[in-house]
């Protein structure tokens, strides 16, 4: 059977929050105007594409969603924003970028996928 999901509760907890903190960013990329323009619509493709992926154990969703989530912590800088800058404008914004490249590159997510993911 076939089945495509949204989220898997069946994966471990580092890998279920990125999911969720996955979604959520591409979420409000794409409600905040992050479609305007290109390095936009790939963060927002990558990140909810790589979601996606991950939920149903795809090897191709692991990847995206990791290049989502790096091209998510370094978008401010892409733009001409500096670190003390980005610190001072945005920093819960940068905690969870962190958060969520560390939750993809954990041990426990890296060993899952490397193991389970086809």
């Amino acid at each position: 059977m076939n089945e495509r999901r949204f989220f898997n509760n069946t994966q471990p907890q580092t890998l279920q929050i990125a999911v969720i903190i996955l979604y959520i960013d591409a979420a409000f990329s794409l409600f905040l105007g992050g479609f305007a323009n290109p390095i936009g619509i790939l963060l927002i493709a990558t990140m909810g594409g790589g979601a996606f992926g991950i939920a149903n154990e795809k090897r191709w969703g692991y990847a995206l969603g990791l290049v989502g989530a790096g091209l998510n912590l370094a978008y401010p800088f892409f733009l001409g924003v500096s670190l003390g800058q980005y610190l001072s404008y945005d920093p819960l914004g940068l905690m969870f970028s962190v958060a969520l490249v560390a939750l993809l590159l954990h041990p426990m997510s890296r060993d899952y996928q490397r193991i389970w993911f086809k």
